[in-house]
């Protein structure tokens, strides 16, 4: 039974707010209606489009910075960040990242964004990863949109701050990791001769 417009748009406003990352297309789908349709809804509900969401996103949540390596050496747009605690990364894969003969997305690049998220969410300049347990669950294809969230979960025996960070494409798990983070100023180097790149 199809829904009434009313329903649709309702549905629609709930959808993006618990999802502020899908795209028109995957909209369209799940309501199965037209890409115009969905443009219209958000137009009557003045819901700006994916791009100007983001942008918000990234101005206004959060005011936090980076300061274990410059913003734009992390892999993936930061929309979200609480130094020593969480934050979210966006990463478009294009023809660049993937295998030309497939398409499919080249996993060093899922982990660059992993890693890049769990240096960037340390409250310190010199965050380093020491280690890392990871898992890719997925293939990750060309047009995809992978979100990675990093949270910070304390520190384990040798003083090593863990953060997981468990990237997304629509909502399915397509990578996990946990980071091993060496920072030198609860450190003070004496665990250097384990820090790996």
């Amino acid at each position: 039974m199809k829904r009434t417009k009313i329903e649709r748009q309702r549905s629609l406003i709930e959808t993006i707010a618990e999802t502020p990352f899908i795209t028109d297309e995957e909209l369209a789908r799940k309501f199965e209606v037209s890409i115009q349709t969905i443009r219209l809804d958000r137009m009557e509900h003045a819901i700006p489009e994916l791009r100007e969401r983001i942008k918000s996103m990234a101005t206004n949540q959060w005011n936090e910075t980076v300061r274990a390596l410059p913003l734009e050496e992390v892999i993936g747009e930061v929309i979200d960040l609480d130094l020593d605690n969480r934050a979210i990364s966006i990463l478009n894969i294009n023809a660049e990242h993937v295998f030309s003969r497939n398409k499919i997305a080249r996993g060093h690049h899922l982990f660059a964004q992993a890693n890049s998220l769990a240096v960037a969410v340390i409250n310190d300049e010199f965050a380093l990863t020491a280690k890392t347990e990871l898992a890719f669950t997925r293939q990750v294809k060309e047009g995809e949109r992978v979100v990675a969230k990093a949270f910070v979960e304390g520190e384990n025996e040798k003083g090593l701050t863990l953060v997981r960070v468990t990237s997304y494409v629509d909502q399915e798990v397509v990578f996990k990791g946990l980071f091993y983070m060496f920072r030198l100023n609860e450190q003070k180097g004496e665990h250097s001769n384990e820090i790996s790149h």
